[in-house]
């Protein structure tokens, strides 16, 4: 593995827990392992804050870096995800989140918050926002518009219509890392609130396609509960392709999955539960599973 560790640079796109676990799965390939993370999230202790601020959604940032940090026990980490359990304004809200928003009011960009945290938390990959600006997800569903992921999530119907209000820039760190990149991986996460943002704006999609790379999807565990989860394999990916031209070379598909979908032709099955999480990726095998499918190229 270390051989291929010198030939892979790696780019992978989502958000949320599931590019966390990913990040952490090949973290072994330090700084040629690139994170480009959703900052549209509306929910929870990151929504909070930016209803309050309109500042970018720090929360999938901020899982991304506590799962890269995860085996390094120093306080920092620790604190870095303390949640507070107390009555008034604090109840619920993340440290972290906090942090990272505290020094983005310090900081020239965003960028320069990430940097000071990787160095704060030992990370050696890098994580890039897919927008150094704040932008909001939106959808026709039913013919009615919807504003924000939790909404959009919860909807009972596939959107008509997906995009980001206000339009925005992608971060040019991103479009780099995606030119220098040999190979490319989405999810896992929610297909449309943590895959989906980063591939709106088209900077992002641009540079994916001129870059002609292999692009890898993982599947999750178990079907979403948004209405994405009622797509078959095929009817998902061509949901992408329609939205974005970006078309998936390889799938992996956890085999504890059932029915699995022996129809699409480039499927890797491999047993990538965790023991103690069922519904969540095992590192170990989620790292097995990536590096078997990249020596096929």
């Amino acid at each position: 593995m270390g051989f291929l560790a010198k030939e892979i640079n790696l780019v992978a796109i989502g958000g949320g827990h599931g590019l966390g676990k990913l990040m952490s799965a090949l973290a072994f390939l330090g700084t040629s392992l690139t994170g480009i993370v959703a900052t549209t999230d509306d929910g929870g202790s990151t929504g909070r804050l930016r209803e309050e601020s309109g500042c970018i959604a720090w929360g999938d940032l901020r899982n991304c870096l506590n799962q890269l940090a995860a085996d390094q026990p120093n306080l920092a980490r620790t604190l870095f995800e303390y949640r507070f359990e107390c009555d008034g304004t604090l109840q619920g809200h993340n440290l972290g989140n906090l942090i990272l928003f505290a020094l983005d009011q310090l900081s020239v960009r965003p960028m320069d918050v990430i940097h000071l945290i990787r160095d704060f938390l030992q990370v050696d990959a890098q994580l890039i926002p897919m927008s150094e600006k704040p932008t909001h997800l939106i959808a026709e569903i039913d013919r009615r518009y919807v504003r924000g992921e939790t909404k959009i999530d919860a909807a009972d119907h596939l959107p008509s219509f997906l995009a980001l209000e206000p339009s925005v820039q992608a971060t040019h760190e991103a479009v780099l890392a995606i030119k220098q990149a040999n190979y490319i991986i989405l999810g896992p996460g929610s297909f449309m609130t943590s895959i989906m943002p980063p591939l709106l704006l088209s900077d992002i999609v641009m540079a994916i396609l001129q870059q002609a790379v292999p692009i890898i999807f993982v599947a999750n565990m178990q079907p979403e509960k948004s209405s994405c989860g009622k797509l078959s394999l095929t009817e998902q990916l061509d949901w992408l392709a329609q939205l974005t031209k970006i078309k998936v070379d390889r799938v992996i598909w956890p085999a504890e999955r059932t029915p699995i979908p022996r129809a699409y032709p480039k499927l890797h099955v491999a047993r990538l539960g965790d023991a103690k999480q069922p519904y969540y990726h095992d590192k170990t095998s989620l790292q097995q599973a990536i590096m078997s499918v990249i020596q096929q190229y």
